[in-house]
């Protein structure tokens, strides 16, 4: 078993939204560990938010079990182009799509672009999201509190409207949820707000889309190493991030990923309208 990276961590910030090779320690997404098996021969994949962190833990676990690969990013070109490679290098198709998700045209356009390219939309993995951290209430900006809800849910509901018409019979939509959906930290307030909302858009579309046979679950990651950690929290915060798991460190991108790969492959064809927690021992209701 791989011996992870405890805190304390050196205090370190970036600007929004991060990038993963500027971290110390790098992010462990897989690259030199993770083997496929064909859990995903030929499907395709949509993974938003799929360049760094968990998104890119996903996308090179879905290449190496035989997907092609959708990537939707912001500007974070250099980390989009590394996790292309690994998806190339594993013998699969990738499509780099960058944009800002907090616009409706670009949710509608990934959509549009990945069936344009291969057809279809196997699985769509809703990855990307924003949080800022605030001591107070008054600390909070409205346009940030909106632009929380535009990236984190309503590009959410956008892309699954779009996509779902291009999603056969069998098909999987995959929604990143948290920890903070239920056990809210009061300095995440915007972010931990749309995360509970995550949790219960997932668990109604899971209803709706039964009758197309269409699988909708949501996983809630703990404290996870990504480019969101320093990018959006102060570093002395950064210093002690996940110390406060049962594990007592937080988890790698690597460790997320394989619930992913089981909820997009047809193994859980009978699992729909779930939470997956992977919180390092914390438990979600």
């Amino acid at each position: 078993m791989a011996n992870y990276p405890t805190p304390p961590f050196e205090p370190q910030q970036q600007s929004v939204p991060g990038t993963q090779s500027k971290m110390n320690p790098v992010p462990d997404c897989g690259e030199t560990s993770y083997k496929g098996s064909g859990r995903m021969a030929n499907k395709v994949a949509l993974i938003t938010g799929g360049d760094s962190g968990i998104g890119r833990a996903v996308a090179i676990a879905y290449a190496r079990e035989g997907a092609d690969v959708v990537i939707s990013y912001l500007d974070e070109h250099e980390d989009a182009k590394d996790t292309a490679r690994y998806v190339e290098e594993a013998g699969r198709q990738c499509l780099l799509l960058p944009g800002d998700l907090a616009e409706r045209e670009q949710c509608l356009a990934i959509v549009e672009k990945t069936v344009e390219r291969f057809g279809r939309i196997d699985v769509l993995v809703n990855n990307a999201a924003f949080q800022m951290s605030h001591e107070t209430l008054d600390e909070i900006p409205d346009e940030e509190w909106v632009r929380t809800f535009d990236i984190n849910i309503t590009a959410m509901f956008r892309i699954c409207k779009a996509a779902v018409p291009h999603m056969p019979s069998g098909g999987s939509i995959i929604n990143t949820s948290s920890v903070n959906s239920d056990m809210p930290k009061p300095t995440l307030l915007p972010y931990a707000t749309t995360k509970g909302a995550i949790a219960n858009f997932t668990a109604g579309l899971a209803q709706l889309l039964g009758k197309k046979n269409i699988r909708v679950n949501s996983v809630a990651p703990g404290p996870i190493w990504t480019p969101l950690i320093p990018a959006t929290m102060p570093p002395e915060a950064v210093k002690t991030f996940g110390e406060e798991t049962p594990l007592g460190r937080p988890g790698q991108p690597v460790e997320v990923s394989p619930i992913y790969v089981l909820l997009g492959s047809d193994e859980s064809s009978y699992i729909s309208g779930s939470r997956y927690a992977v919180t390092g021992g914390k438990p979600i209701l």
